[in-house]
């Protein structure tokens, strides 16, 4: 068990001050034909709409800090046969400067974001569309981040907790220019991210077999030790401390990996990288994210047992920005 959870509590002190969740909800709204150079084909028409919010804790409560929500539509890379520069953003912007509804409702479309309908790829035209729409929702994310740092708001006593994994992919931008990398790992110096839903194969043992049973086998309160994880191809030479912390006891929940956070943090300065995480900091960091579990269980939300509070009730906050499914539909 955490030695420093017991103290954290007693001590009534917090550092986990901002909680970030982004979300997008997708609906195929049409179908377009387009002549690929041997036949006319039919491809899908991808709608979206996306939210990214941040709540901070302020005196024991938490409020909104931040949100940004952008309603997208994602097509076939087809419609700009030509390759025209600028033909997207040009396209979305005559449909708001055209569409006398969208004003009258004051809704405006972000972007139109092309998806690859090259033949030599398996993946279906609607789950390319959905890649690319959630690919926008992650760099929205990723901005987010950037403001609050921008504007100094995290610090060594003021921590972020993403919903979700951080394998944030750094753009072609970020990895041509030294300054503007560095920039993009620094912005998640005091940035963690808390995963519900994970793969547990990717626990291995130290001869390196796949060992999910250890993650399984988590007493209640304890952590597992911290591994170091990249990912070269996808990542760059970004590097991640990872580590597991189980949340409830797992005779309460339905299976052997409920109740059970994947934690993240990218390894930063030289030291972390070299010597990775103080063994105390995981420790204190963990006992902090236990104290945020939540205490009780939310009707037909299965996911309750790996739910830490504050970003349940982030992840309400985003969800009750959405225009609604009905509304949203009758755009198009």
């Amino acid at each position: 068990m955490l030695r420093s959870n017991q103290n954290i509590i007693s001590r009534n002190e917090q550092i986990l001050s901002y909680f970030l969740d982004g979300s997008r909800r997708v609906f195929k709204v049409d179908d377009i034909a387009y002549y690929d150079g041997s036949r006319s084909m039919i491809f899908p028409v991808i709608a979206g709409q996306i939210g990214v919010g941040c709540c901070r804790r302020i005196d024991k409560k938490i409020i909104p800090e931040k949100f940004k929500r952008e309603i997208v539509i994602s097509l076939p890379d087809i419609a700009n046969a030509s390759g025209k520069p600028g033909f997207f953003q040009a396209t979305v912007k005559g449909v708001n400067d055209d569409c006398d509804e969208l004003k009258r409702l004051n809704i405006e479309f972000a972007a139109i974001l092309p998806y690859k309908t090259a033949k030599n790829e398996e993946i279906k035209f609607e789950d390319r569309a959905t890649a690319c729409i959630q690919d926008r929702m992650i760099e929205q994310e990723k901005e987010l981040v950037a403001e609050l740092v921008r504007e100094g708001k995290l610090n060594q006593d003021n921590y972020l907790i993403k919903d979700g994994s951080l394998e944030y992919r750094p753009t072609s931008k970020d990895k041509m220019d030294k300054k503007s990398y560095q920039t993009f790992k620094n912005n998640y110096s005091w940035v963690l991210g808390a995963s519900k839903n994970f793969n547990p194969d990717v626990c291995r043992d130290i001869t390196g077999k796949s060992n999910p049973g250890f993650i399984a086998e988590l007493p209640l309160y304890h952590r597992t030790p911290v591994a170091c994880y990249e990912n070269v191809d996808y990542l760059g030479d970004i590097q991640f401390a990872v580590w597991y912390i189980r949340l409830r006891d797992q005779s309460r929940t339905r299976s052997p990996f409920d109740g059970i956070l994947k934690i993240e943090k990218i390894l930063v300065t030289d030291d972390e990288i070299k010597e990775g995480i103080e063994s105390e900091l995981v420790d204190t960091l963990s006992a902090y994210i236990i104290n945020e579990r939540n205490p009780v269980c939310y009707g037909s939300d299965l996911r309750w047992a790996n739910h830490i509070y504050p970003i349940y009730l982030t992840e309400s906050f985003v969800k009750s920005k959405y225009i609604s499914t009905d509304s949203f539909l009758h755009l198009f």
